[in-house]
């Protein structure tokens, strides 16, 4: 199980996250520096324990209705070889762990063995900020085969989107600026 540091990183996600997220295909804002809230998330484990994953909620509340992006985050202690250069969301320095290079997790192959490790049963997602804290919240729906899977991660995310039900599909909630709570699908297998 991965431990949660409570330090300080210099510049915060959130920090790099407004200068990144404008720059993503998929971005719906046409604020050049949007306002970004951490809005949810959980994290998974990585079995040899070098790599830090943390599935993030931010809300952009910049819009003229807030906007809920689905922000997959690998943690490294040293740059991912042979990673494109559009993954790499940032570096910041951590008060325990030194320099992280932090990259769009669906670019990150341990991130994404992971998430697929979680919707065959085989991983079990973890809070957010506590260590060794199971996230009972974070849940797989559906059936489908178990080897090879696909998967499309959501990255904007919509409450009605939890009604299509997808074959295999990730669901986790977030909390919009105004206290409300929902819940979405955040990744799902797709066909190939």
């Amino acid at each position: 199980m991965a431990s949660i540091h409570h330090t300080t990183m210099t510049p915060t996600k959130l920090e790099l996250l407004t200068e990144w997220l404008p720059k993503q295909s998929w971005y719906l804002g046409n604020a050049a520096t949007p306002e970004l809230v951490k809005a949810g998330g959980f994290r998974l484990d990585d079995p040899e324990g070098a790599v830090g994953i943390e599935f993030m909620v931010v809300v952009d509340a910049t819009a003229q209705e807030p906007v809920a992006y689905r922000v997959p985050m690998a943690y490294r202690g040293e740059a991912l070889e042979g990673g494109p250069g559009e993954a790499l969301i940032g570096t910041s320095e951590h008060g325990v762990l030194g320099t992280r290079w932090i990259y769009d997790g669906v670019h990150d192959p341990v991130v994404m063995a992971q998430l697929r490790a979680l919707l065959r049963g085989e991983a079990m997602p973890q809070h957010q900020s506590k260590s060794d804290t199971p996230d009972p919240t974070v849940t797989v729906h559906g059936t489908g085969p178990d080897d090879g899977l696909d998967v499309r991660v959501n990255r904007v995310l919509r409450p009605a989107e939890a009604a299509q039900r997808p074959s295999r599909h990730l669901v986790a909630g977030w909390t919009w600026p105004n206290g409300t709570a929902a819940r979405g699908v955040l990744a799902a297998v797709v066909p190939r």
